[in-house]
Formats: C-alpha cells, sequence, structure tokens
C-alpha cells in the first residue's frame, strides 16, 4: 500500500516561494510511490488556534483536538498519515499566525501533561518544515530549533529546510519606497540559487517517503 504524506501551506502565495518548495516536496514523495495530499490554510474555512478547552485531555478523545472548524479535516489528515510536508513564509520574525493556529492544535492535542507519558502520539511521523524568509538562511535558526524541538517530540523526527533571502515580487520598482535590500541581488538569487532549493525540496520529498 502507498504511504500518504500530507503536505500544508501555510502561506498565502499560491506559486511563490513557500507554494513552490512544498510542490517540489510533493513531487520528490511522489516520485518514491507516495500519495499525497495537500491543504493551503489560507483557502480553508473559518479556524481558530488552540482555545485551551482541554477537551484533548479526556481519554475519550486522547490525541484528538475536539474543536470543529476547518482545521478538523487537516488534524484528522495528519493523524492518519505516514508523513508531512509543513511549509510557511517568516512574517515579522515568526512562522504565520496560520501555521501557529495549526500548530497548537496539532501539539496540544498529544500534550498529557503527565510525567511518565508527556505525549499521547501513537503515529508518529517523519516531518519536513519549510520555512521562506527574506532575511539571510540562518537568521532564525534558534527559533527553527525550538519547532524542531517541538515536533520531534510530538509529531515525529523532523527536518528543516530554509530558503532565505527570497524574491518577494516580480518588480520590485512598482513599490513607493526604496528597498534596504538589492533588489538585483534577489533577482539574481531566484535565477541561479532558488532552481537548487527547489531540487534540494524535491529530495528532501522523496526522502521522507523513505
Amino acid at each position: 500500500m502507498a504511504k500518504k504524506i500530507i503536505a500544508v501551506n501555510a502561506g498565502p502565495r499560491k506559486g511563490w516561494n513557500t507554494d513552490t518548495l512544498i510542490d517540489e516536496a510533493i513531487k520528490g514523495a511522489k516520485s518514491a510511490g507516495a500519495e499525497v495530499q495537500k491543504f493551503n490554510l489560507f483557502r480553508l474555512e473559518k479556524y481558530t488556534g488552540c482555545i485551551s478547552c482541554f477537551g484533548c485531555k479526556k481519554n475519550k478523545y486522547k490525541g484528538n483536538c475536539i474543536r470543529k472548524d476547518g482545521l478538523t479535516e487537516v488534524l484528522d489528515a495528519i493523524r492518519e498519515a505516514d508523513g508531512l510536508i509543513i511549509g510557511s513564509p517568516n512574517y515579522l520574525g515568526e512562522l504565520t499566525a496560520s501555521f501557529r493556529a495549526l500548530y497548537e492544535r496539532l501539539v496540544f492535542q498529544n500534550l498529557t501533561y503527565n510525567t511518565e507519558t508527556p505525549c499521547c502520539n501513537e503515529n508518529p511521523i517523519p516531518t519536513l518544515l519549510i520555512m521562506t524568509s527574506n532575511a539571510p538562511d540562518t537568521m532564525y535558526e534558534e527559533l527553527l530549533q525550538n519547532y524542531q524541538k517541538v515536533f520531534n517530540r510530538f509529531v515525529g523526527p523532523t527536518e528543516v529546510f530554509v530558503s532565505g533571502e527570497t524574491l518577494q515580487l516580480k518588480d520590485y520598482s512598482k513599490t513607493d519606497w526604496p528597498w534596504f535590500f538589492n533588489a538585483e541581488e534577489r533577482y539574481e538569487r531566484h535565477e541561479k540559487i532558488f532552481p537548487k532549493e527547489r531540487e534540494a525540496a524535491f529530495e528532501k520529498g522523496k526522502e521522507l517517503v523513505k
């Protein structure tokens, strides 16, 4: 039976950096024989982050967020998956609010507050966490290390992939103010480096299945 991979785009822009790298990872996973289901968080029905209802702390719902909204289908799919690809752009030094909403719900449902068994996740899955950023690749290492630790503990073994100094616009000259970085360098990087990152994302998606 083919492995089932869930891919989640926590960015709003279809066809841009985050979405592109996720799609490359999806292609890699499919090349290894996996079936992939993709969710775009910005196109779901209304949802929220964790509302701290503690319903998931009852044996009846152990490991299951009981909140019913646009994220329910995503959480259910991840719970039954063999792997997870999730990507987000960096907004103001953090991942998007949409990412955080899913992150809270995904992790908290598996947190027991029990010393002997702090995590009740019975299906840990390999995870690829992708972040794109206007900043250099290394600028948010601590942030990503913290996410990686939590994912490792409550979701499954997680690898982080970063694409920094990304191209945000096709034409920076059409904006009304000067940018603090060299736009020409961003165009050049997008032409020379980003294709290699796409290839790397493909390989990481492939490895996720193996």
